[in-house]
């Protein structure tokens, strides 16, 4: 890709970096949803997963590939440890995309060669340069990561850097892997290696990092003053510990202060153009997406995304909006997609206008999907007078989330609570033989009694660390959204539903959240003599 200094390019690592958050695993049909969304949104590289690290990964990322990696679309990178095996199969996972980037990393502090690789300075040099050639062999677009750079000692970094471009790196990636490092501190990393490398105007300067101390987003904006043109995030910022920078903050900074950052990139303060390729509008459909599937939910002052970041409680903020809605908001809601959604969809209207509506909403669902979810929106529309398109969201959310042949399908629910009553719950569930199999239960309330049930039915042991629950729309119909997760064996599994019957919902996330616990601990290796790699391996960028 062209090193363009008037324009910043946008990493997106939510199917790599962001699905390492605890319990927020994707399955193929969640993460091929996720990237022809951000496709949409218009970045321009879609970190699709770790190849490497599994079958399942490296389907997904091929699947990514092939599908969304159009001539038109954005380039479909994977990432890989500098190791031939793993870059290898980075290149034949990418393969099928028009457009097609091997990512590949070395730690380079003296801490992780000390404690972690067990390597000299000079052996992680000469590794550098020969797997950057190796991988450039492969494809025209390599990016090289130093590990750690917050805490690297600049001077051998720097070393390592100009090895990697003289070996074939288009992109040099500087992570703030342990968000240690302040937003001064950051810039003059980046102002460092722009001056102290001499052959750094070959490749463009990338930067990700993560939000343990909160100023990731400060530290990548400082870093653009200094000469970085690509920005490695997340949406909402999702990620492991604390999460990644996050885009929708990232891309809005630079689009609403585009006067004050301009002259960073070489152009007028009083041009207009914009410093991505972000379409703004499809930011908040590809915030719900991303917190539907994977379970995490947006918190309500969350900046740009958060259900409070266009409201008004004072009084005095009401009455200014009222006059000028300059007087106390700097973007426009229609500006990042956020409007009205109230449609006219209701039990009568057929399944040409639900489908039409789905598309217009970014949803493309193949013929048996359509028939499902079309099923669910009528079946709400005999219980919900006005149907919204968070509603149709929710719909589809769950359906996309039900993708990979379910192990269990939960057929009915009953439960039976009140005052000075114990708490009970029968529950019929289908099993992946097709066999119906019924369990009653009591518990604490009737959420616990169904997950109760549902336990004796499936037999498989888990503990529930998480239950959640909010409503999608205003109102009594409102639809409620259960997120649950289960832990198994220290990993976290989540599941999403939704229903104008919380209990429903409930168990239909429970089952949501077991059909993943039971598909992920069945996942095989991509080569016969290895097992995916245990989560304390996966790389930490």
């Amino acid at each position: 890709m062209a090193r363009d200094p008037g324009r910043v390019l946008i990493f997106d690592t939510t199917l790599r970096d962001g699905e390492q958050s605890p319990g927020a695993s994707l399955n193929l049909e969640e993460k091929l949803a996720i990237a022809q969304q951000l496709a949409r949104l218009g970045v321009d590289i879609i970190e699709a997963g770790f190849p490497f690290a599994s079958s399942g990964d490296f389907h997904a990322v091929q699947r990514i590939a092939a599908s969304v990696g159009t001539p038109e679309g954005p380039v479909i990178c994977g990432l890989a440890r500098a190791a031939s095996g793993d870059i290898k199969a980075c290149a034949e996972a990418v393969a099928p995309a028009a457009h097609r980037r091997i990512h590949t990393f070395i730690a380079t502090s003296d801490i992780h060669l000390e404690h972690k690789l067990r390597k000299s300075r000079a052996e992680v040099i000469a590794i550098t340069a020969e797997m950057v050639a190796y991988a450039r062999s492969l494809v025209d677009d390599v990016e090289f990561s130093c590990e750690d750079a917050g805490r690297s000692d600049p001077d051998f970094m720097h070393e390592v850097i100009e090895a990697a471009i003289n070996a074939g790196a288009t992109t040099i990636n500087i992570p703030d892997t342990v968000g240690y490092t302040t937003p001064s501190e950051f810039g003059a990393i980046i102002a460092g290696i722009n001056r102290s490398v001499p052959n750094i105007d070959q490749a463009v300067i990338s930067v990700h990092g993560h939000n343990d101390l909160g100023l990731a987003v400060a530290n990548f904006l400082e870093a653009v003053k200094h000469g970085a043109r690509q920005l490695e995030c997340t949406i909402n910022g999702i990620g492991e510990r604390a999460g990644n920078a996050s885009l929708e903050e990232l891309v809005m900074a630079l689009h609403v202060r585009r006067s004050y950052f301009n002259p960073f990139l070489g152009r007028p303060s009083e041009q207009r153009d914009p410093l991505t390729n972000v379409r703004t509008e499809e930011i908040t459909k590809t915030s719900r997406l991303v917190s539907n599937l994977t379970g995490m939910a947006v918190q309500p002052n969350k900046a740009i995304v958060g259900a409070n970041a266009f409201a008004h409680e004072s009084g005095i903020h009401q009455d200014g909006v009222l006059k000028n809605r300059l007087t106390y908001e700097i973007i426009d809601a229609r500006t990042v997609g956020l409007a009205d959604n109230r449609i006219s969809l209701g039990k009568l209207s057929g399944r040409s206008a639900f489908r039409a509506r789905l598309e217009e909403l970014g949803y493309s669902l193949e013929r048996h999907d359509l028939d499902d979810a079309f099923a669910r929106f009528k079946e709400l529309a005999d219980r919900k007078r006005e149907i919204t398109d968070r509603d149709l969201e929710a719909i589809v959310s769950e359906q996309v989330q039900q993708q990979d042949g379910p192990r269990y399908v939960l057929q009915s629910v009953q439960v039976s609570c009140g005052t000075n009553l114990q708490p009970t719950a029968t529950v019929t569930l289908r099993d992946g033989d097709g066999i119906d199999l019924t369990e009653a239960a009591i518990g604490t309330g009737p959420v616990d009694a169904v997950c109760q049930a549902l336990n004796h039915l499936a037999q498989v042991p888990n503990e529930l660390v998480e239950f959640s629950i909010k409503s999608v729309t205003e109102g009594i119909d409102a639809m409620g959204e259960v997120t649950i997760r289960l832990r198994h064996q220290g990993v976290l599994y989540s599941g999403h539903a939704a229903d104008t019957d919380i209990v429903v919902a409930a168990a239909q996330a429970f089952v949501n959240a077991l059909n993943r616990l039971v598909t992920g601990s069945q996942r095989a290796p991509l080569h016969p003599q290895k097992t995916a790699l245990p989560v304390a391996e996966l790389p930490r960028l």
